[in-house]
């Protein structure tokens, strides 16, 4: 079946379109009324960061993480993301958070903090991996901020996908079809920092390296960027690891995407070796392999399954298949309030939905580092009007732009299918938006925020009158989906259940160290 086939049998089951499952994480850095880093540990009224469900840390103690659970409707998904920020505001004094993707000010890394999550051992495991990658890669790359997109298909999309089938060959069926969708976020997947890039520019402070060659301009006081970029936070002066690029890692299929990381997991690093595991007395890493675990492995999207207790994530997906896919190349977006709005989610949405239903041929490591230039060249020149993009490996090229318009033409049939379940034009007229931003790439989120900042004379001043615009919105929303009691009771769940893991604890640390890594089993993914 070719694509419009395929639409067409899924579209016979609104509910196929209309249960769609979506989370939103939200990573905000929290900084003084000086728009500096701040250096206060976690907010008490937060909660435990080790156990909220709604709000925790990612690599420092500054750097925020909202969490939604999955939702079925695109309204009720960013009301509660609102409604997170807006308790987690009132937790917050005078600190606010910094609504860009590239860090604020940042004088020296000493004055990043790393997450605590307490004594239990998997509160300190935590930490001692955020000690490994402050070590490897410095911390000041850690406090990048990102939104990640956490997609799912409902059993109705499969069952008139696939018609009936056993529980294994469903499972199988289903993994297969999200390492298609995979393939072709590689492949087409740029249209998204094209659109939605917003770090166009940095502060100068995050500039450790020779770039020289990259040709910045400055404006303001201490902003660089490229004029013509697009997401700089996914370029190689982002959120990347160098040590990853020999590792080949690929995605046609779900046994191959995991033998491939265990052999990631199991490969040792010279380099990190020279850091050592545990010096003088002190640990300073998890191990000295290439990943100390899954998640240090960096990619703008992932494969996921809800893991059990105690379980890894790839033995989630070893024991049930792929359940839903993560999205991890959207910028913060300055303009909105809580980082992203409808439209990117409702785009995101269709770009899914038609990259399962596409063709999507394997793909061999060659042709993956093709796609993946592509990728390049759009974060750091997306918005040349002359850009040209790989077709392959073929030597074929054709413009961004004609690239671009040849899927919207095929994500306007979406679009129909999906307004035809749901009712009204919502995608229809969020394709037609952005069908705009193809035509002219000063319409797009980079363009906006260049313009912003080179009105405000530098980032900084920029970052701050969106902080407080968007602090002040949410003082004023009321909530939607939550209520300040129920958060506070989740607070205080939280620091019960920390305390319920600390004590539940019976082996030292290290012994618990050792115990995790021996379950490491080489082989034990061939057979997925």
């Amino acid at each position: 079946m070719d694509f419009s086939q395929r639409l067409e049998r899924v579209s016979a089951d609104p509910q196929a379109l209309t249960q769609i499952g979506r989370g939103l994480e939200r990573e905000a850095l929290r900084i003084t009324p000086q728009g500096k880093l701040s250096t206060q540990p976690h907010p008490a009224g937060l909660g435990s960061a080790l156990t909220n469900q709604w709000v925790t840390t990612d690599f420092a103690e500054s750097l925020l993480e909202f969490i939604t659970p999955v939702s079925r409707n695109v309204d009720d998904l960013l009301s509660q993301l609102s409604d997170i920020h807006k308790f987690s505001y009132t937790q917050m004094g005078e600190e606010m958070l910094w609504p860009m993707s590239m860090p604020c000010y940042v004088g020296d890394e000493s004055d990043i903090q790393l997450a605590q999550y307490g004594q239990s051992n998997i509160g300190q495991m935590k930490t001692l991996y955020r000690e490994g990658l402050k070590r490897r890669y410095g911390s000041v790359m850690q406090i990048i901020s990102g939104v990640h997109f956490n997609f799912s298909f409902p059993d109705a999309f499969w069952q008139q996908l696939f018609g009936e089938q056993t529980e294994q060959e469903r499972q199988t069926s289903v993994s297969d079809a999200y390492f298609a969708l995979i393939r072709n976020y590689y492949r087409f997947g740029w249209l998204i920092p094209y659109l939605f890039g917003a770090s166009p520019a940095l502060c100068g402070s995050f500039l450790k390296q020779d770039t020289d060659h990259l040709n910045f301009s400055k404006t303001g006081s201490g902003t660089y960027f490229l004029p013509q970029s697009t997401a700089l936070r996914l370029s190689d002066l982002g959120y990347t690891n160098h040590a990853q690029s020999a590792l080949k890692i690929g995605f046609n299929s779900l046994s191959q995407y995991l033998d491939g990381l265990q052999k990631a997991i199991h490969t040792p690093s010279e380099e990190f070796a020279e850091i050592g595991v545990k010096v003088d007395g002190e640990l300073r890493q998890l191990n000295t392999n290439v990943l100390q675990i899954e998640n240090e492995l960096y990619a703008p999207i992932r494969p996921k399954r809800v893991a059990l207790s105690g379980e890894k994530p790839s033995e989630a997906l070893c024991r049930g298949g792929v359940e839903y896919i993560e999205v991890r190349s959207l910028d913060v977006n300055p303009f909105s309030p809580v980082g992203v709005t409808e439209t990117q989610v409702r785009f995101l949405d269709l770009f899914l939905t038609w990259a399962v239903l596409s063709p999507s041929d394997n793909m061999d490591d060659a042709e993956l580092a093709c796609w993946r230039d592509n990728w390049k060249k759009v974060v750091l020149h997306g918005r040349d009007p002359d850009l040209q993009l790989q077709i392959g490996c073929q030597g074929e090229r054709l413009s961004l732009h004609d690239w671009a318009l040849r899927v919207f033409t095929e994500l306007e049939q979406v679009a129909v299918a999906m307004d035809q379940a749901h009712g009204g034009d919502a995608y229809q007229q969020t394709l037609a938006t952005l069908t705009g931003w193809v035509e002219n790439p000063e319409l797009t989120l980079s363009a906006q925020v260049l313009r912003e900042i080179e009105a405000h004379e530098g980032i900084r001043n920029f970052g701050m009158a969106l902080a407080d615009k968007h602090a002040q919105w949410l003082n004023e929303q009321a909530y939607r989906r939550y209520s300040q009691a129920e958060f506070e009771q989740e607070t205080q769940a939280s620091v019960a259940r920390q305390e319920k893991i600390e004590q539940s604890d019976e082996l030292s640390f290290e012994a618990f160290l050792a115990d995790y890594f021996a379950d490491l089993d080489v082989n034990a993914f061939s057979k997925a």
